[in-house]
């Protein structure tokens, strides 16, 4: 009597590999989106370019405390006087560029009413700097007596 198909417990001889490389071919477009993704930064920002040339970048620094009023290159202003610094720096260097450097307590609109500030003085190109990453806090062994 001859056989016909496998035996049980028998030696396979052939695979069926479509279904591993579907799985293959998903996975991999999977990590394709998924670096674009964080590749991409939530908020675009316009950030100054580091080169090698000799030519230095005119920067007006604009630091934001919890309280208090603004410091302007190192200098206390009122929120209101930013505008007329703003086009001061954009007349004496039109490629001039904004840091803002605020506190992590300062509420977000008063942020944007120093963008809206810098903005109307005509000031467009505007970085956001000092951000300091979080250092995780050293593991604690709790075996110790």
């Amino acid at each position: 009597m001859a056989s016909s198909g496998l035996r049980r417990g028998g030696i396979i001889q052939g695979i069926n590999v479509t279904p591993l490389v579907d799985i293959v071919l998903v996975l991999l477009i999977i990590f394709i989106v998924t670096a674009k993704i964080v590749v991409t930064p939530a908020v675009p920002l316009d950030l100054p370019k580091a080169s090698q040339s000799k030519e230095l970048q005119t920067i007006l620094s604009v630091v934001v405390p919890a309280e208090g009023s603004l410091l302007v290159d190192g200098e206390p202003l009122a929120d209101a006087a930013l505008r007329e610094r703003a086009r001061g720096a954009l007349a004496r260097d039109p490629e001039v560029r904004a840091v803002i450097q605020a506190d992590r307590n300062v509420k977000h609109g008063r942020v944007i009413e120093l963008l809206d500030s810098l903005q109307a003085a005509g000031l467009t190109r505007v970085a956001f700097g000092a951000v300091r990453p979080e250092v995780p806090a050293p593991a604690t062994d709790l075996a110790a007596p």
